[in-house]
């Protein structure tokens, strides 16, 4: 903490918009703690609070417009390789195309306070057609709650907060062993469950080959269409035969699951 305050003092303005820009762009480094450590140092007349505002918000912008111009461009596409490296790749998309088709555009507003949601929002804007000055205005909205939010963290408790740099600097070396425990706890957590997410598609998948014996047979497998209705929007394929389940309707979703026949295969197909 004391290093990033020497080195907010130092860089300022050009650090503040990089690392946005990096976290936007969608890399593992987050913006929060510069924010607020700003907005400390704004408190106490080192920093400007509105040219922080203004870049931040700028490097925001452009990263989300990166990534809402590749979701008009390659679709589903550029999603598939946002999950390859998420961290939670069996709600990186469907959470986001939920809370996207529930509330549309005032989903974005709130994005960047949410985790994953933040880089996943933009391409999915894109994919579902949303147009751009719709879409730049959530985002600069998007942008202005969360820095102008962490900035007013940091001004408003600028006196804790040196008190915390104070309190880290007296455990020395053992600080940054107990926030390097923290962070490295929680990856293998998320990787742990990568993998076990993995193994359980790997058992439970069927290849396109033996779905269409399934579907010659004289009893044929039911299909179902289990996607999101802003999942069948994106990419409007669908398996010939293929009945529609619902998954954002629950009620329905219910009464059509007690009527599956128990004499048939049952195949599920999602994002």
């Amino acid at each position: 903490m004391e290093e990033l305050a020497h080195q907010l003092i130092r860089y300022g303005l050009p650090l503040v918009f990089l690392n946005v820009l990096c976290e936007q762009a969608g890399l593992p480094i987050p913006a929060t703690p510069v924010l607020v450590m700003s907005g400390a140092l704004a408190a106490t007349g080192q920093m400007s609070a509105s040219l922080v505002l203004l870049l931040g918000v700028t490097a925001s912008l452009l990263a989300d417009s990166v990534w809402f111009a590749l979701g008009r461009r390659h679709g589903r596409r550029i999603l598939k390789q946002l999950c390859r490296v998420s961290l939670s790749p069996d709600s990186c998309v469907r959470q986001t195309e939920g809370l996207f088709h529930r509330y549309g555009l005032y989903s974005i507003t709130v994005a960047k306070f949410i985790p994953g949601f933040s880089t996943v929002a933009p391409p999915l804007a894109g994919a579902m057609g949303v147009r751009w000055i719709p879409f730049v205005l959530a985002s600069t909205t998007a942008a202005l709650l969360w820095i102008g939010a962490s900035l007013a963290v940091g001004w408003i408790f600028h006196d804790a907060l040196q008190e915390l740099i104070d309190w880290l600097e007296s455990l020395g070396f053992g600080a940054l062993l107990i926030v390097g425990a923290l962070l490295g706890g929680f990856i293998a957590l998320k990787l742990w469950q990568r993998q076990r997410f993995r193994r359980t598609l790997r058992i439970a998948r069927i290849s396109p080959v033996d779905l269409r014996g399934l579907l010659n047979e004289p009893k044929g497998a039911m299909v179902f269409d289990v996607r999101t209705n802003g999942g069948r929007m994106v990419d409007p394929r669908r398996i010939p035969g293929a009945l529609v389940l619902n998954a954002d309707d629950a009620g329905a979703l219910d009464a059509r699951l007690v009527d599956l026949p128990r004499d048939r295969d049952i195949i599920l197909y999602c994002t």
